[in-house]
């Protein structure tokens, strides 16, 4: 059954819907290749690797969080994912901050591996706060590596995921977390009352801060915090569009390797 590229990106829209979105973002259909499809490819990045692999299951168009054009382009060769995807004839819809604020996306979907109950939204949506099972920074940090790693693509080499945390010394009963790039949002966590904040990536002079402002926090890496959710996807695009084939990346890989 063929299905128009508006249908799937419609039914995207309700999923994450795009007035969610930071103003600087640039979610949507990014590369529309006017051909209706039977299968579609969810992932957290479009990747070279992931353009072949929907070429190899069929899937006329990615389904992706991060946006394949983010900045304006100017010129474009056979390097280039839009390149790529419009000589493959796939299209390509991304949902990006929009996914991370809304009902069901990143966001929540790592709050419920976590365990957080009684979530609440932070930082324009982007992050949830709730309560977690009492336990130390180290704790969570090493259940944060257990969980995410037990649903992220197996490497090619090292351990799954790579978790690194600043210790403030006290239980962590409420807990904040921004998937991705969120070490720089720690005031928000402490305005929401967290005990610590567990992001993707947070930098030395994070870790410094959140010190000094007595806030715990654990860096859990930005593919471990966000793929769950792009694979979670696929079910929820099947079921939102009837008669669609949908699979989850398997060579949608964290581009990092791990000693």
């Amino acid at each position: 059954m063929e299905i128009a590229i508006r249908t799937i990106y419609d039914a995207m829209a309700r999923l994450a819907p795009p007035e969610l979105a930071e103003s600087w973002d640039n979610p949507g259909l990014l590369v529309d290749c006017g051909r209706p499809v039977e299968r579609a490819l969810t992932a957290l990045d479009i990747t070279p690797e992931v353009v072949a692999e929907a070429q190899r299951l069929g899937c006329g168009v990615i389904v992706a969080h991060h946006p394949v054009i983010f900045s304006p382009l100017k010129r474009l060769d056979g390097r280039d994912l839009p390149f790529l995807l419009v000589q493959a004839g796939i299209s390509a819809i991304c949902m990006h901050t929009n996914f991370d604020a809304a009902e069901g996306g990143v966001n929540d979907t790592l709050a419920g591996i976590l365990g957080m109950t009684d979530t609440a939204p932070i930082a324009n949506g982007c992050g949830r706060v709730g309560a977690i099972e009492p336990c130390t920074v180290p704790a969570l940090a090493a259940l944060a590596a257990e969980r995410l790693g037990g649903f992220c693509v197996p490497p090619l080499a090292g351990p799954a995921v790579q978790v690194k945390y600043a210790d403030n010394g006290r239980p962590v009963r409420r807990l904040a977390v921004i998937s991705g790039s969120g070490g720089s949002l720690l005031e928000e966590a402490l305005a929401a009352g967290a005990d610590c904040l567990l992001t993707g990536e947070a930098g030395h002079h994070h870790a410094i801060d959140a010190a000094r402002l007595g806030l715990g926090l654990v860096a859990a890496g930005h593919y471990a915090t966000e793929y769950p959710a792009a694979a979670a996807l696929a079910a929820r695009l099947q079921q939102a569009v009837p008669g669609l084939a949908v699979f989850a990346s398997r060579e949608n890989r964290d581009p990092f390797t791990y000693l």
